[in-house]
């Protein structure tokens, strides 16, 4: 099962508009990811599963992640054969995913799954999701989670809640021995100042990478997410120091672990 390492950024972009799959993938989005679900109207979803192969077809090189129709839909079993029959396509971003169930019946294409948290049923069973065999990383729509908990979007009630949801994704994530959950989107598609601070909020909290719904979104994510020169010079220093075990002292800080541990983690999310 292939797995996304590297990221910073996640570009949607309709699966019913073909004209555009090309555009998103010349830009430095880490990821593309051809949505099946909301952007699309319902009788235009066998048309946009077409799209994605006859594109898939044209250009064997190309890795996309794919988001499905949840598993309520009668779209759903279509969709993962699409996901099957191609590997090109390497994760499935999973809208709803309520149940360790709904990962099983989407792991079962061989693909790495990407848990969308959207219902309070979702996030309660995180500790089971987060351990279902299959899953990648795991992310959350902020926009249905509000709907769904009855929040006042934009008031400060809402932050709290969602910085909550935050939390407990990190949490169950590094329990489960997953990569770091991906911050939601931002909706409005005009004020950067808002993507970044929203990226900068999530970064802080210990979220890697952001679902992008504009290219404009995604300089602004690959710029918070990424270490910055002093962090990537730092990382090399430690994980570059002769030691044997132990801890040692690099420019009067004491190095143990823990800190090592942080020096790996920077360089990861380092591009190559």
């Amino acid at each position: 099962m292939q797995r996304v390492q590297y990221l910073r950024s996640l570009l949607f972009v309709p699966a019913s508009s073909p004209d555009r799959f090309s555009r998103a993938l010349a830009t430095d989005a880490d990821h593309v990811i051809l949505d099946l679900e909301d952007s699309v109207l319902p009788d235009r979803k066998a048309q946009a599963r077409d799209n994605i192969a006859a594109f898939l077809e044209a250009s064997p090189e190309t890795k996309l992640i794919v988001r499905i129709n949840g598993t309520d839909s009668p779209e759903f079993v279509h969709d993962l054969m699409l996901c099957e029959a191609n590997p090109g396509i390497v994760g499935i971003l999973l809208p709803k995913t309520e149940t360790s169930a709904d990962v099983e019946k989407a792991a079962g294409t061989g693909k790495s799954v990407w848990p969308l948290i959207e219902t309070a049923k979702g996030l309660l069973n995180l500790s089971h999701i987060s351990c279902a065999e299959g899953v990648d990383r795991l992310t959350f729509g902020a926009v249905d989670l509000a709907a769904n908990l009855r929040l006042r979007p934009g008031s400060q009630g809402a932050r709290k809640v969602l910085d909550e949801v935050r939390v407990k994704l990190v949490l169950h994530s590094s329990a489960a021995g997953l990569a770091p959950p991906v911050e939601s989107v931002t909706t409005d598609i005009r004020d950067m100042a808002q993507t970044r601070a929203n990226a900068l909020m999530a970064y802080s909290m210990g979220m890697r990478g952001m679902l992008c719904i504009h290219p404009n979104q995604v300089p602004v994510a690959n710029e918070v997410f990424e270490p910055s020169q002093d962090e990537i010079a730092w990382a090399k220093r430690v994980l570059g120091h002769p030691y044997k075990e132990g801890a040692f002292e690099l420019d009067g800080q004491m190095i143990d672990a823990p800190v090592i541990a942080r020096a790996n983690a920077i360089l990861e999310q380092t591009p190559r």
